[in-house]
């Protein structure tokens, strides 16, 4: 049972009715409108409130208990994460600060979060999530009290999230020990996100900027140079191998994947241990010339090309699965302003999008019947 890790049958009762809402209500999913939605008395609407606004439960089991269900349920492949940017009007809802949206390059004032997903089958499972706080948060005392913001909660990078988010998964011995595939093309410390994966003893698959830069060579005769300088040199020692992936109209395409041959580390101030980590380089050309090349960096060094690529195929998984969360499932549309709120909304949205997706059968998806009790919903 998803909310077993609830202590009490009426936060059990309300997260189903919640749940309910979510999956029911068309547009903005606020309490008033999925009470509405499911015919509920107008009381109804300030008990969904106060059950993610003021109910104290602890949001990190029920989101282990989710993340146990989908890989119990699904083929997971990798592990992803995904930043979701949440504008904001005001400036009291907790995290929202002003920066520049990734994919406009415009200012906005937002919330800015990191979700952990797991990509199984066809979809991207929205399983864990962090609440990225810029520096006025981190040091704004009466501001995090009123947002009830814990103390082990600070300002600090992307990456450091994303590490976190890695460490909670080995412990949870029942969860898949698949590879990480992350986009790191716009971290700022690429470097450091994947030595600490490294460190955790966990198999990665990363994109990077052409400029990462990677050392070739043993201690005495080491080598600093960019990926892209590595890989696109004349004097460059790479083979080419051919991958096939089937494109969207079920025909299938072939593409070329070029790898360094011999292995690479990575420049990070660290201990013998760190150092002596190899890792290898790959690449994928555009036929055209007209975009870019695309950059990995994996972990993976005694795997062949196909396997090493095929789990990349969840950055696009994820892209989806972020966009149907923000579109039919509601992670924008809090309305609380404090940080348990938001989480527990998080957990809810998150919960809502397993539930409409996750197969129960060979072939079978399944969907809320219009009489699915509160209970039933919720198990």
């Amino acid at each position: 049972m998803t909310f077993g890790p609830l202590h009490r049958a009426e936060q059990r009762r309300w997260a189903g009715v919640y749940l309910r809402g979510l999956l029911h209500t068309t547009g903005r999913k606020t309490p008033q409108r999925m009470a509405r939605a499911e015919s509920l008395p107008p009381a109804a609407a300030q008990s969904l409130h106060q059950f993610i606004n003021a109910s104290p439960w602890d949001w990190a089991p029920v989101r282990r208990r989710l993340a146990l269900r989908v890989a119990a349920s699904t083929t997971p492949y990798a592990w992803t994460v995904s930043e979701l940017v949440i504008p904001k009007r005001g400036e009291h809802s907790v995290g929202v600060h002003r920066r520049l949206h990734p994919a406009t390059g415009l200012a906005v004032n937002c919330q800015r979060a990191i979700g952990l997903f797991l990509a199984a089958s066809a979809h991207c499972f929205p399983v864990d999530w962090r609440l990225v706080l810029d520096d006025t948060w981190g040091r704004d005392r009466q501001r995090r009290l009123r947002a009830r913001i814990p103390d082990s909660e600070s300002a600090r990078p992307l990456g450091g999230h994303v590490l976190d988010l890695a460490g909670g998964v080995p412990a949870q011995p029942r969860l898949p020990d698949v590879p990480w595939v992350l986009d790191l093309t716009r971290c700022d410390d690429a470097g450091g996100v994947m030595t600490g994966l490294a460190r955790q003893r966990l198999d990665m698959v990363c994109e990077v900027d052409p400029g990462q830069v990677v050392f070739t060579g043993d201690r005495v005769t080491t080598v600093v140079v960019t990926v892209g300088e590595l890989m696109e040199g004349r004097s460059s020692t790479r083979q080419t191998q051919t991958i096939t992936r089937q494109t969207a109209d079920g025909t299938s395409k072939a593409i070329p994947i070029h790898s360094y041959i011999g292995e690479v580390r990575l420049p990070r101030r660290s201990t013998g241990r760190d150092h002596a980590i190899r890792y290898r380089v790959l690449k994928r050309p555009t036929p055209d010339g007209r975009r870019p090349a695309r950059y990995w960096i994996t972990s993976l060094t005694d795997r062949g090309v196909e396997e090493i690529m095929a789990p990349v195929r969840a950055g696009a998984a994820v892209r989806t699965a972020v966009a149907a969360l923000q579109e039919r499932f509601g992670v924008l549309d809090f309305e609380g302003r404090s940080f348990p709120g938001w989480h527990h909304h998080m957990t809810m949205a998150s919960a809502a999008y397993a539930f409409r997706h996750l197969t129960r059968g060979p072939g079978l998806t399944p969907t809320v019947p219009a009489d699915a009790t509160p209970a039933e919903i919720a198990s």
